[in-house]
């Protein structure tokens, strides 16, 4: 069976673009922007405070604001936006965001704090005793409630600004 190029560019042109579509996908993107942003506020903060450029802040959990809460808040907000705030999809979003803040909030806050008690417990074991040399638990897990609302503030922001982005290109 002899196949031309004709035949070929047909065939590629009928199968769906999954690339232009995830780049099209206002709410998928409002929340990879949402997380980064918040993630780069974390890494500035940093070096604001410590005056030295900490890059496991661009990928790290814990800190001000959270990135989790800023991710699904943006997911949330612009579903809402985008398919009517009366919608399944938007209930989703919704649930699926307070469970994720309620998490960052709770759990993780609490094992964080668990894990800084467990470090200084083996800190003071002596030297002889076989869990002294094992490797610390790391401590920055969750977020505190302002951490929290400050990352739901970013993702909605960051939400309504895509979307408005969104609105003025099609306008044109």
């Amino acid at each position: 069976m002899d196949v031309d190029d004709a035949q070929v560019a047909t065939y590629l042109s009928s199968l769906p673009s999954y690339t232009s579509a995830i780049v099209a996908n206002y709410p998928l993107i409002a929340a990879f922007i949402a997380f980064f942003l918040a993630q780069a506020t974390k890494f500035f903060i940093s070096w604001y405070k410590e005056r030295r450029w900490d890059f496991k802040k661009l990928l790290g959990s814990g800190g001000m604001p959270s990135s989790h809460s800023a991710t699904v808040a943006a997911l949330a907000t612009a579903v809402g936006l985008q398919d009517g705030f009366g919608g399944s999809p938007f209930a989703v979003a919704m649930v699926l965001a307070c469970i994720v803040m309620y998490d960052a909030l709770g759990v993780r806050l609490h094992a964080g704090r668990q894990a800084e008690v467990l470090n200084q417990i083996v800190y003071e074991l002596p030297a002889e005793h076989p869990l002294s040399d094992t490797r610390p638990l790391r401590e920055l897990l969750g977020h505190t409630p302002p951490q929290v609302f400050a990352g739901g503030i970013v993702g909605v922001a960051t939400a309504v600004v895509a979307y408005l982005c969104k609105m003025l290109s099609t306008e044109s």
